[in-house]
């Protein structure tokens, strides 16, 4: 785990979903003009959800002995399921921009998980979203 200090922005496939209550954004990075070493950069987008509640809602959800990467792979299941399978999504883009804010996290997996070798986190913007599809939305969990 390494937390980082400056911002990221980009522009491409973005999903939008809801998460335990949270809106959330998935975006890919990379690392070079070859495409390799793809980063997923996973955030919330609704006004107060702060990047610490996905590492908290992975903690709540996974085995009480998880290590940061397990956790990580948490998180990029829920946003790669949604990418997938449309649970819970809000929206679905193929090229748009998003802004990743400094601070947050990222984790480097010591395998490749869902075709990315690593996460990084922290509190996401996406353009052209409505303030209602970043609201949050309710959920039966509390965490």
């Amino acid at each position: 785990m390494t937390p980082h200090t400056e911002g990221l922005c980009g522009r491409g496939r973005v999903t939008v979903f809801a998460m335990f209550g949270v809106v959330v954004g998935y975006a890919t990075h990379h690392l070079d003009r070859r495409q390799i070493g793809d980063v997923a950069v996973v955030g919330p987008l609704t006004p107060g959800g702060e990047w610490p509640r996905l590492w908290q809602l992975a903690r709540n959800c996974a085995r009480t002995t998880a290590t940061e990467e397990e956790l990580a792979r948490w998180i990029l299941t829920q946003a790669t399921r949604s990418f997938i399978c449309g649970s819970d999504r809000v929206a679905q883009f193929q090229d748009q921009g998003w802004k990743l804010e400094p601070g947050g996290k990222r984790v480097s997996f010591d395998a490749t998980c869902a075709n990315r070798d690593h996460l990084w986190t922290g509190n996401l913007t996406v353009e052209g979203l409505t303030p209602k599809q970043v609201a949050q939305h309710p959920t039966r969990y509390q965490g």
